[in-house]
């Protein structure tokens, strides 16, 4: 058994090659060998969002605080909140992050597959954004 105490594990800031904005990610937990689940909670300021990217084995968002958005490629922009989860599908291109005014905090959950648990792409478009 091992137990990650609150605030034993330093907070980091999304880089710019992957995020618009300012963004703040505190690791809950790793993927341990020979687990591969990894989970991390993700707070974006205002308008901040993450790059298009996929997942190889999909990934699963748990909004815990604030309002967000969130958009699969070729489908609309959605509205998530507090209570709400979020299932990407393995290799589905998204993207996530907070609504234009108010913050955003999500739990997210992915996989490891052969030491990858994301590909990044380009970043979101304001025009993206506020489709």
């Amino acid at each position: 058994m091992e137990i990650k105490r609150s605030g034993s594990q330093p907070s980091g800031r999304g880089p710019s090659e992957w995020f618009t904005g300012s963004v703040r990610i505190d690791p809950l937990f790793p993927a341990n060998a020979p687990a591969r689940a990894a989970g991390n909670a993700v707070t974006f300021e205002p308008g901040a969002r993450t790059a298009w990217h996929t997942h190889p084995l999909g990934q699963v968002l748990i909004v815990t605080a604030g309002c967000g958005r969130v958009q699969r490629e070729g489908g609309p922009v959605e509205e998530i909140r507090p209570g709400d989860v979020v299932w990407f599908e393995p290799g589905e291109k998204h993207w996530h992050g907070a609504a234009p005014t108010t913050a955003m905090t999500h739990i997210a959950i992915q996989e490891t597959l052969d030491g990858r648990a994301v590909d990044w792409m380009e970043h979101v478009t304001d025009d993206e954004y506020e489709a």
